[in-house]
């Protein structure tokens, strides 16, 4: 949180000084994930293995702990997305502009993402298994899912982008809402 309010300063300066800073601040971390990831000393819980092939070591080395979320995880992913801003804080092109709706409510996004794919997922169990309830109790393992159940990764992907494209109007609602209020209180959602 404190790494936020430093990076809100960055984002009052002058917009060619803003954009230079983002880019070799994303630069920097993604260099130092490199550093740090490749020496396998510290940084992650796991450290990385040689694998039968480049890719799979490759892969090796990208898998980070996102929870708690790891030194190298956080260099992993902070520093190409700031590379990234760095590089489009010119001009959004026009097709990623139906992205920026989410930019404009990532908690009010966040806060319903996890209810609905929750619901979907019961209301799947149910059609499939006839049952739900592995997905209701805690992890005391008193209620076990079947063995046939989840889905391979292309359906993962699918179940995915129809989760965010139900949830984008919703989102380009509350944004234009947000906008048209001026209680800087609704910034927070």
């Amino acid at each position: 949180m404190a790494a936020g309010y430093g990076f809100g300063a960055l984002l009052v300066r002058h917009p060619h000084e803003r954009r230079n800073w983002i880019f070799l601040l994303g630069a920097g971390l993604t260099l130092l994930f490199v550093l740090v990831r490749g020496t396998n000393v510290y940084g992650d819980p796991k450290p990385w293995t040689p694998q039968k092939n480049a890719l799979f070591t490759f892969f090796s080395i990208l898998n980070c702990h996102k929870y708690p979320p790891s030194l190298a995880y956080l260099l992993m992913t902070l520093g190409p997305a700031l590379v990234v801003l760095g590089l489009l804080d010119v001009r959004t092109p026009r097709w990623m502009q139906p992205i920026l709706v989410f930019g404009r409510v990532p908690l009010f996004y966040y806060l319903l993402h996890i209810p609905l794919i929750h619901g979907v997922s019961v209301i799947v169990a149910y059609l499939r298994h006839g049952r739900a309830d592995w997905l209701f109790g805690n992890s005391s393992g008193s209620a076990v899912p079947p063995a046939d159940f989840g889905f391979a990764l292309p359906m993962v992907y699918l179940v995915w982008i129809c989760i965010v494209l139900s949830l984008y109007p919703v989102c380009r609602w509350f944004a234009e809402y947000k906008r048209r209020q001026q209680s800087p209180w609704w910034s927070y959602l």
